[in-house]
């Protein structure tokens, strides 16, 4: 697989006799103390917010202790989720370089992408704990206890990355390359410090070298997307400003602290829940019922099922692990050729990005103050424009497939698939309607969603499997962690680029673009297609959002207008290959060699331009059902 993948997507090389099993054991027990300690954090935010809730809207009784409890639960969740994701190998990397070399070089590559990632850890760890430090000084307003209860989460989360990044190398690694990983790295670190007096007289070209020349460096190399955002913006304080790192701390913090991001790791079970308890496979087979019998119908049975799943999960690989494995088999056996499914399962990843409740719009909405209820609305009808020209191609290429062995289903049989949906259909409206009734946030709606899918496998469907609940709260950590690990990296990185003047230097250009709005409009399709393939999705929202949507207001297009157009246009960026993530995601998840998926996937691309086209010309399709 390439695009981004997890940093195991390799053998390192053969690790040493001796201490490898040493660093096998420890591994085995760190990690296994880790991930409990990880899956009890998500298990406890599913409480203290569904408890908040509940005395809130029932009992009248609201629980002023609640959001804070679960701000510092979030933040210890996402540092332990982040050594979690460490030790799994599942940061985000870009791999697509890395794929293409020799075994022995990807084996030295993939030992020098740990070895970076522990320059920065081994960099960060004490002005992280002088940050926790300070912190103590503070008390907290509902708890009423230090802050450094909070605040301790970031060195502790550095320390166990530490430890994880060393007994990965030492059980994983040949000495040979660990020798070489290690002194390259710290080469490469005592060449910028002894560059640091030539560096400060180089004024905003230091953004140049640091934020494109090291991020691209060290991103094209495989190493995690958020440590390459973390050395780049460590390098350019530490050498180029006065600035104390204890600041860059901080701004990691302000990151991920923000309480809206809570809802992405409680999305993120909820879309594994449904899988579990058969929702999601009843809602598929009741689409099927419906369109099973028309030429292409379980292609727009993909298209609608991504639809309704995405209104529940809130992850693209969530949805697609949900549906993939329902469909696939019987739209193999119509004659379907597993290129154009992977091709159109990966470009549905697009079409639905803006359903909520979508990770995406939910960081969009942390980043930029724009209202979360707003985005959710603004988001429906757009993804119904991409989703109808997606259904055109499905209509051409499918327009004389054979149906003569297809069984019709009865009107009886439809009822009865129908009333075993029904619980499940009914989840996307039971979460939109708590939201837009204002019996629970967007942060907290996810909670009555997974009591909700809780309840319906155990009472309904009576599909309820006890022993996977563990795994999936361990996976969710660790997908959390590695996402808002880069949310609080780019966090950092984007606080430094505006505190180099970069966001007025961007403003002025982006302002002076010949067309006004419209040429504004072009240059960010242009530009977010790119950093949604580079990228992916979430670092480029953090990265540009706070810099681009001030400018967008400034030069008359909507906000919600804007965030829908730079959902799609990264979505496409995410989802086309060679790469997309998003597209090996979709191969993974339908075990389809990527190969065959590319003679397939163009007419469905230019459909997603074809529809965003469409959604930029008309802002009424982002607006139009927005309350004034």
């Amino acid at each position: 697989m390439s695009g981004l993948t997890a940093l195991d997507s390799a053998p390192l090389g053969p690790p040493s006799q001796a201490l490898g099993g040493f660093a096998q054991r420890a591994d085995r027990w760190l990690g296994l103390a880790i991930e409990s300690a990880a899956a009890l954090l998500v298990a406890a935010e599913i409480c203290v917010l569904f408890a908040g809730v509940t005395a809130r809207y029932l009992f009248h009784a609201p629980l002023v202790w609640s959001d804070e409890l679960a701000s510092i639960l979030f933040l210890w969740l996402s540092m332990l989720g982040a050594a979690v994701a460490l030790r799994r190998g599942e940061h985000m990397r870009m791999t697509a370089l890395v794929q293409r070399v020799s075994p022995s070089t990807r084996a030295l590559l993939d030992a020098l992408a740990l070895a970076a990632s522990l320059a920065f850890l081994l960099l960060v760890a004490w002005p992280a704990l002088e940050y926790a430090q300070e912190e103590a000084f503070i008390v907290t307003p509902a708890l009423e206890i230090s802050n450094a209860w909070r605040a301790a989460a970031i060195p502790t989360g550095v320390g166990l990355m530490i430890a994880m990044v060393l007994l990965r190398l030492l059980r994983s690694c040949s000495w040979g390359q660990i020798a070489v990983a290690t002194l390259g790295v710290a080469a490469l670190a005592g060449v910028f410090w002894l560059a640091g007096p030539l560096l400060a007289p180089l004024g905003k070209l230091n953004l140049v070298i640091f934020f494109v020349g090291v991020v691209a460096a060290t991103v094209f190399a495989g190493v995690p997307i958020a440590f390459s955002f973390a050395l780049a913006t460590f390098g350019y304080l530490a050498l180029t400003t006065r600035t104390p790192m204890l600041v860059m701390v901080g701004r990691l913090d302000e990151g991920m602290s923000h309480l809206i991001l809570l809802a992405v790791p409680l999305f993120i079970f909820l879309g594994a829940l449904i899988e579990m308890t058969g929702m999601a496979r009843a809602m598929i087979r009741f689409l099927a019922s419906l369109l099973g019998h028309v030429r292409g119908g379980l292609s727009y049975v993909l298209i609608g099922a991504m639809y309704l799943v995405s209104g529940i999960s809130g992850s693209k690989i969530a949805d697609m692990a949900a549906i993939a494995p329902v469909l696939f088999p019987e739209m193999k056996k119509r004659g379907a050729k597993p290129g154009d499914l992977v091709a159109l399962l990966s470009a549905t990843g697009a079409q639905t990005e803006t359903i909520p409740p979508s990770i995406v719009l939910i960081t969009i909405g942390s980043v930029t103050g724009i209202s979360i209820a707003a985005l959710f609305a603004g988001g429906l009808l757009p993804a119904v424009v991409l989703g109808i020209a997606l259904c055109a191609v499905v209509w051409w290429r499918y327009r004389h497939e054979d149906l003569s062995g297809v069984e019709v289903q009865t009107k009886r049989q439809i009822a009865r698939l129908f009333a075993i949906a029904l619980p499940a259909v009914l989840l996307p409206f039971v979460i939109r309607a708590a939201v837009v009734e204002g019996v629970a946030t967007a942060t907290e709606v996810s909670t009555i969603g997974i009591v909700y899918s809780a309840l319906v496998g155990l009472l309904v469907y009576r599909q309820f499997d006890w022993g996977r609940l563990r795994p999936m709260l361990v996976e969710t950590a660790s997908l959390s962690g590695a996402i808002i690990f880069i949310v609080g990296c780019a966090t950092a990185m984007a606080w430094g680029l505006t505190q180099s003047g970069f966001s007025q230097d961007l403003a002025r250009w982006m302002a002076g673009i010949p067309g006004g709005a419209w040429g504004f409009l072009a240059v960010s399709v242009l530009a977010f297609i790119v950093l949604g393939s580079v990228l992916e999705g979430i670092p480029a929202i953090v990265l540009f959002g706070p810099l681009l949507f001030p400018i967008a207001r400034a030069v008359g297009v909507h906000e919600v207008h804007y965030a829908m157009v730079v959902i799609f246009a990264m979505g496409i960026g995410l989802f086309a290959p060679p790469f997309g993530v998003g597209y090996y995601g979709a191969c993974a998840v339908s075990k389809v060699n990527p190969d065959e998926g590319l003679r397939h996937i163009g007419g469905y691309m230019l459909a997603l331009l074809a529809g965003l086209v469409l959604v930029v010309a008309i802002p009424w399709i982002s607006t139009g059902f927005l309350k004034t």
